[in-house]
Formats: structure tokens, C-alpha cells, sequence
């Protein structure tokens, strides 16, 4: 699939790895578990990541608490073969600014919520 971000969690410690293969990953000494964006049942709104097109950029905000507890860990932006991440820190803005790539995918991951994602026009 076109600008898909293929990601694996550990059910026992809550790893995730970054998976270019269909292959089985094992964490713990158990198989790793596909993560699905936008597929777990909560607040959309306060999860899907919302873009503004300023010139040759993307500015990438997402509407989130950024508490140590519960916060959005990364922003990420796929297109064909180019990624593009910027790691976030609980208390400070769930912002970042990517190359503009029209067609491209913005992921953000909720520590808590897992990955979600929206498509660049």
C-alpha cells in the first residue's frame, strides 16, 4: 500500500519496531502484533493529525494533551520512499514541519491510542 508506515508492538512491554518485512517479529519470546491507524475506538479528533500547507511545508499540529502520562510520542510523514519523523516529549506541542508532498500520509502515535494517520491533499 502507498505511503503505509508498517509498525509492530510487543503485547507484554508495549515495544513497537518499525517492520519492512511480512515476517514474524518476536518481543519477549512472543510474535509482535500489527498496529492498524486509526482503529482504536476514542477520540478522533484528539488523535488524527491535522496539516496546513505554508509554501514548500507542511505545518502538522494534533489537538492532544502532551502530559507524562499520556501524550502523542511522534510525528511522521510517508511518501513513497522518504520518511520523514520528528520525536515528541510529554509538555511540548504535538507540532512539527515536513517537506510538502502532495499524496503523502501524516502519522502521529499516542503512547496510549497507538498510530493514526490522514492524507495529504
Amino acid at each position: 500500500m502507498k505511503n503505509e508506515l508498517k509498525l509492530k508492538r510487543c503485547l507484554r512491554c508495549g515495544n513497537v519496531v518499525r517492520a519492512s518485512l511480512n515476517s514474524p517479529v518476536i518481543c519477549c519470546g512472543e510474535k509482535m502484533v500489527d498496529i492498524v491507524a486509526n482503529s482504536v475506538d476514542c477520540a478522533i479528533e484528539k488523535h488524527v493529525p491535522n496539516y496546513e500547507i505554508v509554501e514548500d511545508e507542511v505545518y502538522v499540529t494534533v489537538n492532544h494533551v502532551m502530559e507524562k502520562e499520556h501524550y502523542i510520542e511522534w510525528l511522521c510523514l510517508v511518501a513513497d520512499n522518504k520518511e520523514y519523523m520528528v520525536k515528541l516529549y510529554p509538555e511540548q506541542e504535538a507540532v512539527a514541519r515536513f517537506p510538502y508532498i502532495k499524496g503523502s500520509t501524516l502519522y502521529a502515535y499516542c503512547n496510549k491510542h497507538g498510530l493514526w494517520k490522514t492524507e495529504v491533499e
